[in-house]
């Protein structure tokens, strides 16, 4: 039978009292509840607040809302304990006043809902105050969950001094958490990013990050067997793989999943539209800046690999790009390297929505104000590439450059960096959706971008040219490398295009073969 859609709906007794779809994840959360001290990284939108209250209903002892699910003959129903939630998602902004407000808010609530006596003047104090006196008065320990933990900080993060300030409150506000370990039974915290140990949990030392294990890689998301099984009355007539290469991808190191947020909008859709449900929800403003600022190569993010260590340097006024990319679901895991010097993850998109949409906000970042330009250019180059019209696309890319206004190019030193021009250009075809490889090895070298469409194959080389010597340059290492040996004989046909970037007249040209 069918059911109603849960979009938007993080209470995990309103979707098990009505007629919803749940996908059951208790299996998982009863692993996790061996732990203690666990923390939780997750894109926006993947169910963490759903999660966090799935966690409550268990430890209150609800036996009824879990009825059919793992969980009902899987936990101790005669144990319950005590539930203390802090939400810092409630709050649209919060800098360095309005946080110390809120805090002292939630925890006033707290003591008027157990009856405790305030004593204690610093939020700190209270809370660990709290603790104590919650786990006397029920003879038990306590159960803490903290949603959205991170968000004061990055509501603040443009504005270093401000975000400083923001952190060692917060830093403050954890550290009673470790300070009251004998009170508490399980504590868990989730957020978006993964702030350093050091810097924002150096009480918590003994904190389970288990945003990189395997085996919780499922539990936020709908893995493939849990669409085609829970989901299953409203697939009739629906394409799973386009389905599977639009919206799933997403991988922490072990099986990969679906946002919700995607699948509840498109099944729900009545016409089945393939659309960029999750990517339109958030603006990714600040981490475009970013990639600008630091001369980030576009086309180096798919397949780039990087260390734990890095994925973990999210700290005010020390960000790496490719942690903030992975951390807010722009890059997800693609393979996991265990190598004498340590583990080493590569990077990819995760899906079609994301490539698409991603690249065409980079797009957007260097044409802000020619929105209808853009879109006209991008339908004309598909069906450039659709009539294989290559003199077509060429004027089309050429016409695209001569858009981009010649004071950005002026009052940005990066338009003098190769990759910056490249970026550029595998953006634009990637904002399409075409496949796509970039730095694709071959026996003699890699190509910087090839792309597959119908029964053609396009192999691109780029060059910045600053004198008369270098024109040639491009087409001249496609062919030395003979880079389009490695697809002869797949009966395509096959375009070398040199495409070669003017430093002074800032204009694109092209040879081909």
């Amino acid at each position: 039978m069918k059911k109603l859609f849960p979009k938007g709906i993080q209470t995990f007794a309103d979707i098990r009292k009505g007629n919803y779809y749940y996908v059951d994840k208790t299996s998982y959360i009863i692993e996790l509840l061996k732990e203690k001290f666990v923390f939780l990284s997750r894109p926006r939108r993947f169910g963490k607040s759903l999660t966090l209250d799935t966690i409550a209903e268990l430890f209150s002892g609800n036996k009824t809302l879990f009825k059919g699910l793992y969980a009902e003959n899987h936990w101790n129903w005669q144990k319950t304990y005590p539930i203390i939630r802090i939400d810092f998602g409630l709050n649209t902004s919060l800098n360095y006043e309005y946080l110390t407000k809120i805090l002292h808010e939630q925890i006033s609530e707290i003591e008027r809902e157990f009856g405790i006596e305030r004593i204690y003047e610093t939020y700190s104090g209270r809370f660990g105050y709290l603790l104590k006196r919650i786990s006397e008065q029920y003879q038990s320990q306590v159960v803490v969950l903290i949603d959205e933990y991170d968000k004061p900080i990055l509501d603040s993060i443009t504005d270093e001094q401000q975000a400083v300030l923001v952190r060692d409150v917060l830093r403050d506000f954890y550290g009673s958490i470790k300070a009251s370990d004998n009170y508490i039974r399980f504590s868990m915290l989730t957020g978006v990013s993964r702030f350093s140990k050091i810097n924002l949990f150096s009480g918590l030392n003994n904190l389970t990050d288990i945003t990189l294990l395997e085996e919780f890689s499922a539990l936020c998301g709908y893995t493939q067997a849990e669409l085609e099984t829970v989901f299953a009355p409203e697939l009739e007539g629906i394409d799973l793989a386009k389905v599977k290469h639009w919206y799933n991808g997403y991988n922490w190191t072990g099986e990969s999943v679906y946002n919700p947020y995607d699948i509840l909008l498109f099944l729900s859709n009545s016409r089945k539209m393939f659309k960029a449900y999750w990517f339109e929800t958030g603006s990714p403003t600040f981490l475009m800046d970013m990639l600008l600022h630091k001369h980030i190569d576009i086309t180096s993010l798919q397949g780039i690999d990087s260390s734990e260590q890095v994925l973990s340097q999210f700290e005010v006024g020390n960000i790496s790009p490719i942690a903030l990319m992975f951390q807010t679901g722009y890059l997800t895991v693609d393979k996991v390297l265990q190598l004498p010097f340590g583990v080493r993850y590569t990077f990819k998109f995760p899906n079609i929505e994301v490539q698409q949409s991603f690249n065409q906000a980079v797009i957007y970042k260097f044409l802000p104000t020619q929105a209808p330009q853009i879109i006209r250019i991008q339908s004309q180059l598909y069906q450039n590439l659709v009539d294989d019209d290559l003199a077509g696309m060429f004027a089309t890319i050429q016409s695209f450059f001569a858009g981009i206004p010649y004071n950005w190019h002026s009052n940005n030193d990066i338009a003098h960096f190769e990759g910056y021009w490249a970026s550029v250009f595998y953006a634009y075809f990637a904002s399409i959706g075409l496949h796509i490889n970039v730095e694709e090895p071959t026996s003699n070298g890699r190509m910087d971008m090839t792309v597959l469409f119908a029964d053609c194959i396009y192999i691109f080389e780029f060059k910045v040219i600053r004198q008369s010597s270098d024109k040639g340059s491009a087409l001249a290492q496609i062919q030395d490398k003979k880079y389009a040996q490695k697809y002869q004989g797949l009966g395509k046909k096959i375009y070398e295009i040199g495409v070669e970037f003017d430093e002074k007249s800032l204009e694109v040209g092209f040879e081909v073969i």
